[in-house]
């Protein structure tokens, strides 16, 4: 990674852990405020690259980083799932997730930084995830865990 984009990145996440950050928008305002000349694109990819995710705090959506989220992986897996899946089902040795459009990178995110030993891999699109288990016993126990997560 060149040093522009390292030095952006860590901008990025000080902006995200010290103030709520709610859209990529406002981010390029101050990223542009500490002389970094981004377009959403860019923002886009960045957040994607860091891990930022969106959560809701207060009732309100912001952006966060997932080490500053409260509870460890399981809680955060948690409250993503609460956020943005909207249903979890097992196919075979894979567990199809849904979620709103443009927003499955997200829950791709939290989920491969959970460790979870049934995930082999994942494979985010707009609004879907496929996630390869080592068996069909992995992916209809994973499948009922996250789909309590729901609720």
């Amino acid at each position: 990674m060149n040093d522009l984009k390292e030095r952006r990145h860590r901008a990025i996440a000080d902006l995200i852990r010290s103030n709520a950050v709610s859209s990529q928008e406002e981010l390029a305002d101050r990223l542009g405020s500490l002389g970094f000349a981004v377009t959403q694109a860019t923002i886009s990819r960045d957040l994607e690259q860091i891990g930022a995710v969106k959560v809701r705090r207060d009732g309100q959506l912001s952006y966060a980083m997932p080490d500053a989220m409260p509870g460890g992986a399981p809680q955060r897996l948690a409250a993503v799932f609460r956020d943005w899946v909207r249903s979890v089902e097992p196919a075979a040795t894979l567990v199809v997730i849904k979620t709103p459009p443009g927003t499955a990178h997200l829950v791709g995110v939290v989920l491969d930084q959970s460790d979870l030993p049934e995930i082999a891999g994942t494979i985010c699109g707009d609004d879907t995830i496929f996630i390869a288990c080592r068996s069909t016993t992995d992916a209809d126990e994973l499948a009922a865990r996250l789909g309590r997560d729901l609720h």
